[in-house]
């Protein structure tokens, strides 16, 4: 139970290997879906239809001998609405509530007769009894069709993937983590349309926020406005510098370590090393963005970078990567190519600053690298 008249009738999945058919979840993954209980009955999404049965019986209970009278669709992506189906087997007389997009997106994903669906602009209410829906349209958080809900009565949010994290609700971890993982990987790019939706949502007296995944949060809300306004801005989080590594025959590893302990050394308060090689590439992405220095170092290879630091810097570009700065180290025995390489990707992003102190490796480190490492750590203590 969220309040009084708005119950939670999500399911966890545990199963799943890949979400997105592309990132893991050790934790699994939450469907979530609400019922508002009024005169009229509103249900809020449904979810992936790999839960779809064990969906419907949390429903089933929630609701008693009543039916439903609204399926609002937030989110047209399968992980909400491919039990859409099962739902209006069910429940046939549902009315579906969407808006123009919603409907032009689920007829690409199912073959159905929309006999009783209520199309809604931006600004427009539905009443339920004492609880009345506000829908505000969040165009690209992630998809075009987006929209959130804001009950006026319970003072509820309805923030369909905005908010959201990785992880099943039974998991016990820091939400912060997963949040950001799954905000860099999944919203990223959308810095924008976030920025505008928040702007619309400091207009609401917000007491309570349900997102389409993760725990519903209602507790020092301002932490996650200001978690989601400062990653939406493309602002650095946290002080300190990511080493994003991908090395050949392990020197250039050895460096990206040496780099550290010297950093370390000299009081920078957090260094982080990823493996682009072995490490889950979501998590260099969230570090990458939490840090607001970042250092590349990688073997040169066919004329250009190491494939692994190629695909994490195009990973990069396509999350709208900016204002950082950014220092690079390459290693290369006879033609070193790896630092123009990584250059020339760097410069299709925007506000990004390459520091000026570039290092090539030939090999084992030597004393004079040793001594430019030693330099470049305090230039990024110092910068």
């Amino acid at each position: 139970m969220i309040t009084n008249d708005i119950l939670y009738v999500g399911v966890d999945d545990r199963d799943i290997d890949l979400f997105e058919g592309q990132f893991v979840v050790p934790n699994g993954i939450a469907y979530n879906s609400y019922v508002i209980l009024d005169d009229k009955i509103a249900v809020m999404d449904t979810v992936d239809k790999r839960k779809g049965t064990e969906y419907l019986l949390n429903l089933e209970k929630a609701l008693g001998d009543r039916l439903p009278d609204y399926l609002i669709v937030s989110h047209v992506e399968p992980d909400h609405a491919s039990s859409i189906r099962l739902f209006l087997d069910k429940y046939p007389k549902t009315q579906l509530v969407g808006n123009a997009k919603t409907f032009q997106f689920l007829a690409q994903y199912f073959d159905l007769n929309f006999d009783s669906v209520l199309t809604v602009r931006e600004g427009d209410t539905l009443l339920l009894g004492k609880h009345e829906l506000h829908f505000i349209f969040a165009p690209m958080v992630h998809w075009p069709e987006v929209m959130f809900t804001y009950d006026s009565c319970d003072k509820v949010l309805f923030s369909a993937d905005a908010f959201g994290k990785f992880g099943a609700l039974d998991a016990n971890e820091d939400w912060t983590c997963e949040a950001r993982r799954y905000y860099f990987n999944i919203v990223g790019k959308f810095g924008m349309p976030v920025q505008t939706v928040l702007k619309k949502a400091a207009a609401l007296d917000i007491r309570i926020i349900c997102p389409l995944h993760g725990p519903i949060l209602s507790e020092n809300l301002g932490k996650y406005l200001d978690k989601y306004n400062t990653w939406s801005s493309y602002e650095p989080e946290s002080e300190g510098v990511f080493i994003a590594c991908a090395s050949l025959h392990g020197n250039t590893k050895d460096a990206a370590f040496a780099l550290k302990e010297m950093l370390l050394s000299k009081g920078c308060p957090k260094v982080v090393i990823s493996d682009l090689a072995r490490d889950d590439m979501t998590e260099a992405l969230e570090d990458a963005f939490r840090y607001g220095k970042i250092v590349l170092a990688a073997s040169s290879y066919n004329g250009g970078v190491m494939p692994f630091m190629e695909d994490f810097l195009h990973h990069l570009k396509g999350k709208n990567y900016q204002k950082r700065t950014v220092a690079l180290i390459e290693n290369g025995t006879w033609a070193p190519s790896a630092n123009k390489a990584m250059t020339e990707i760097l410069s299709q992003m925007k506000d990004i600053t390459i520091l000026d102190t570039a290092i090539t490796l030939r090999g084992t480190m030597k004393a004079e690298d040793k001594k430019a490492l030693a330099s470049l750590a305090d230039r990024l203590c110092t910068s």
